[in-house]
């Protein structure tokens, strides 16, 4: 599983000229799901990103987290991110889970966000979306598990 993070001072994503899911501070984050991933994946990472020392304190250091922050996450999904470019000039998308499971886990990456207590927004799964946002910093992460 991949997570493309950007922390942000806003982020809205939109489906069809409609605003889906709108946050103000806090971790825009990209969401691609890959083979092999399951729920104990999907538990691991909610908990890194809502722990994750990226926001920064009186001092200027980045080390506070969205929780410490009461910051909010806005998830979207992204097979994309499971590309594969080394070879040739199309991306190869075969690590991307089929999108039965990549649903699946998806929705439970929110679930599990939320009972953590941050509060979340979402895209729509498979869905057309335009996503705006305003970068904090900036900060971008990429982050992978296993």
């Amino acid at each position: 599983m991949r997570a493309f993070i950007q922390r942000v001072r806003w982020a809205e994503v939109e489906v069809g000229g409609a605003v889906v899911g709108r946050i103000e501070r806090g971790l825009l984050t990209l969401l691609g799901v890959a083979h092999g991933d399951d729920s104990a994946v999907t538990a691991a990472l909610a908990e890194k990103l809502c722990r994750l020392r990226v926001f920064s304190d009186a001092g200027g250091k980045m080390n506070l987290s969205l929780t410490e922050v009461g910051g909010s996450m806005l998830v979207v999904s992204q097979f994309t991110l499971m590309a594969d470019c080394r070879k040739g000039r199309r991306p190869s998308f075969d690590a991307a889970a089929p999108p039965e499971q990549a649903r699946r886990l998806y929705e439970q990456f929110i679930e599990q966000v939320a009972a953590r207590g941050v509060s979340v927004q979402s895209g729509r799964f498979q869905a057309d979306m335009q996503v705006r946002l305003e970068n904090d910093g900036p900060v971008s992460l990429l982050v992978e598990l296993p």
